[in-house]
């Protein structure tokens, strides 16, 4: 007869989850047991956090819920942080952890605390598996998981019960919910706003990668002669050359982005999620057309023009794409000039090695089937805007929950996910230092990914923020001497390179290896304080 936790991992199978990143305890060593007998691979990782920035990625890029595992108390807690990820960047994710046996629920118990209390204002919805009726738990769990706007649930597994004989339910894949489309009047009256319109402005959101929409969103533009403006966790739905492309909001020269979203007439969203930048921090007061699964999160008394176009975005922007052209106001050669403008601010000047030149060469380097992620500090304000990105996901960044230590850990679900793409991780030594034991995560797996840490021993956007306020303290500094004093962290080469030259050669040895390779660029944090921070409008 099967067991609880046999029967838990074919339901996880059937949904397509092929990993859970953890750390395991006593209770969960009966569901690794299964794991090793199925076609589930569980990944020991270095701390918990990570195994919740793993399963978040691991869900954006194969599209299955991605899973993760902590044990009690302290293992919870852990897990929590990387599973806000999945809640705030929007991805589907079964969240698992172990909770008191039903018989010691409400005692004082080492290690336990009240697990769904803690879960529930990070997940869409946290319950407490009951072996009689858990094929019901999964199937909702998953429902929920996968429903717009997508993200974790988490599941509680009292102590003790993985062993207990499992239900005689033959396991089945549970049908992700389905998006119906707007209500035609809403589609109606967004073609009218539209169409009385000369300067309207797509403004395109997280959920348009999800959706898939990247050809339509140019076609709308290019139909219509208007400029598209991006959050940075959709990047690239639009080429950056494309002449309808207008930058990215948020991140670094936003005044210059602003040039042109100013002028705007009407906004349309697409599937614009507030979770990475409200629409009042930018937005000139115009109507909005609001194209997501859930309304508009604005300020009505300033902005009291909004239209929520709700359901699925395709057949709102199929409407757009077959009305009649506009008659378009809109000056693309001046966009073109003010994009040109923009990227020559964020290229390298001459020999100078700072980061402008790390991602120059990097991009140059990287092939465009690559995947880069990124950390949370002053580069990830470069690269929201410099980073060329020719396809979605291939730039993976926490926008909407942003936490450091994100960067790492993604890189490693990444590469999982899709092992034939080169993946390259970059982070600031602060981010790096958070989660540098996951390179021993990486060389156990065998990964081939390249760690770049940008070295400039301080927390680099911490230290601008002071700057701009006058006060500097030395609390910001990691450290005042050589951060790395050996060739190698948990078994991983260091390749470390103060130069462009040094560095591109660095790029290239660590891109050709069977393993797990650090670059560690000296760099000065100088370049940063001339572009990012800007005024947003």
């Amino acid at each position: 007869m099967s067991t609880v936790a046999g029967h838990l991992v074919e339901l996880l199978r059937c949904q397509g989850t092929t990993h859970v990143f953890g750390i395991p305890s006593g209770d969960w060593l009966p569901y690794m047991e299964a794991m090793q007998a199925d076609d589930v691979e569980f990944v020991l990782v270095a701390n918990e956090a990570s195994a919740g920035f793993m399963a978040t990625v691991h869900g954006w890029m194969t599209g299955a819920p991605g899973a993760c595992y902590g044990t009690f108390g302290p293992g919870a807690t852990n897990l929590s942080t990387g599973v806000g990820s999945a809640y705030l960047d929007r991805s589907p994710v079964l969240v698992f952890t172990s909770e008191s046996p039903d018989a010691m629920v409400g005692r004082t118990v080492q290690m336990m605390i009240d697990n769904q209390a803690l879960f529930r204002p990070l997940t869409k919805w946290s319950t407490r598996l009951n072996p009689a009726n858990m094929d019901h738990a999964v199937a909702r769990a998953v429902r929920i998981a996968t429903a717009e706007l997508p993200g974790p649930v988490h599941i509680g597994l009292p102590g003790g019960v993985g062993d207990r004989p499992a239900p005689g339910s033959q396991p089945r894949r549970t049908a992700p919910a389905v998006q119906g489309a707007p209500d035609d009047a809403s589609l109606v009256e967004m073609v009218k706003i539209f169409a009385r319109a000369r300067r309207p402005l797509l403004a395109v959101g997280l959920s348009a990668v999800r959706m898939g929409v990247g050809a339509l969103i140019a076609r709308v533009a290019e139909r219509h002669g208007i400029p598209a403006v991006f959050t940075p966790m959709a990047k690239g739905l639009l080429c950056e050359d494309h002449p309808s492309y207008a930058g990215v909001l948020m991140h670094a020269l936003s005044d210059q982005v602003a040039q042109t979203h100013c002028q705007a007439d009407l906004v349309v969203g697409v599937g614009y999620d507030p979770v990475e930048f409200n629409y009042e921090e930018w937005m000139p007061q115009v109507p909005l057309a609001h194209i997501d699964a859930e309304p508009a999160d604005i300020d009505g008394t300033r902005y009291p023009a909004v239209l929520n176009v709700l359901g699925h975005i395709v057949p709102a922007l199929q409407r757009l794409a077959d009305c009649e052209p506009l008659r378009s106001q809109w000056d693309l050669s001046g966009l073109a000039r003010r994009r040109e403008a923009m990227f020559r601010a964020l290229a390298p000047a001459g020999d100078a090695f700072g980061p402008f030149a790390a991602l120059s060469i990097l991009r140059d380097v990287l092939p465009d089937d690559g995947i880069m992620t990124c950390d949370v500090g002053a580069h990830t304000h470069l690269i929201g805007q410099a980073w060329r990105t020719p396809h979605p996901f291939g730039q993976l960044m926490t926008n909407g929950w942003s936490s450091m230590g994100f960067g790492v850990p993604a890189a490693i679900a990444a590469k999982i996910a899709r092992p034939q793409a080169p993946v390259v991780c970059v982070t600031g030594d602060g981010g790096f230092m958070m989660m540098a034991g996951e390179m021993a995560t990486a060389r156990r797996l065998g990964l081939p990914v390249v760690f770049v840490v940008l070295k400039d021993r301080a927390l680099g956007l911490i230290k601008i923020k002071q700057g701009r306020r006058g006060k500097e303290t030395p609390e910001t500094m990691l450290s005042a001497g050589d951060a790395c004093a050996s060739d190698h962290e948990f078994g991983v080469p260091v390749f470390p390179a103060a130069c462009a030259e040094s560095y591109r050669a660095a790029l290239e040895r660590a891109l050709r290896a069977d393993g797990p390779v650090i670059v560690e660029a000296e760099i000065s944090i100088t370049e940063y304080e001339s572009t990012i921070l800007r005024k947003h409008k």
